[in-house]
């Protein structure tokens, strides 16, 4: 499906060129030159989607995802693709610890990035098979509505970690590998590990937890992954 897609990259001929590969896929665009420009427009407009390089002026790429994913109202779940030359697992991580969704190093292949964005579009919208609701004291996963919530109160996920919640609620109490949960979130980078669920999991656990450093959700199981806890139950919505 055609969606609203926001390109925040500051090499003008670059940016166009993403924007013509977009548009060919019959996506509406439109462009932003820094990163101050970028949070305006995504806060005024609410894409479907930011393409995000991460060297931009005034406002650079990880900050202009941490004010996005913290903002004043809680935040946007807006699905982001970071764009940037550095391509070491480290600058992997960061880029994720800071809420996008994707990373592609350049240079990269526009078609490449045609791929990303159609499987990241497609992750974020796609329905659960059988939506549940998931309960396990305070904590509430319902992927029919795609909402996460704690003691009553919303919690912004990215799609990635929305995912990672959502498998591990279908199946309270299993022990899921690190390589499995990675089939269920976007291809981080060329070469994900499971490093990136490890980030995504410090993430969560400082939203859902009410103390992270001592888990009662999103528990682990030494020498295989993690799982999420069986107290509660699954109910058919």
């Amino acid at each position: 499906m055609p969606a609203r897609i926001l390109i925040a990259e500051d090499d003008r001929k670059n940016a166009d060129l993403v924007r013509r590969f977009l548009e060919r896929e019959g996506h509406v665009t439109a462009v932003v030159h820094d990163g101050r420009a970028a949070i305006e427009e995504a806060e005024r407009c609410r894409p479907d989607l930011l393409v995000l390089d991460l060297m931009l002026p005034r406002v650079d790429g990880l900050d202009v995802c941490r004010v996005l994913r913290s903002g004043p109202s809680g935040g946007t779940e807006i699905p982001i693709i970071m764009l940037t030359a550095r391509a070491s697992e480290d600058d992997l991580l960061v880029g994720l610890a800071v809420g996008a969704d994707d990373y592609l190093t350049k240079p990269y292949s526009p078609r490449e990035l045609v791929a990303r964005v159609r499987t990241v579009l497609r992750r974020a919208s796609r329905p659960a098979a059988a939506p549940e609701v998931y309960r396990a004291g305070d904590l509430v996963i319902d992927t029919a509505r795609h909402e996460v919530r704690v003691a009553g109160t919303a919690i912004v996920t990215t799609p990635g970690e929305f995912n990672i919640l959502a498998c591990m609620a279908a199946s309270p109490g299993r022990a899921f590998t690190r390589q499995l949960l990675l089939e269920h979130v976007s291809g981080f980078g060329r070469d994900p590990t499971g490093r990136t669920i490890d980030v995504h999991v410090m993430n969560l656990r400082r939203k859902i937890e009410p103390v992270p450093t001592r888990p009662r959700y999103l528990l682990t199981v030494y020498g295989v992954g993690y799982k999420l806890a069986d107290e509660g139950r699954a109910d058919a919505s």
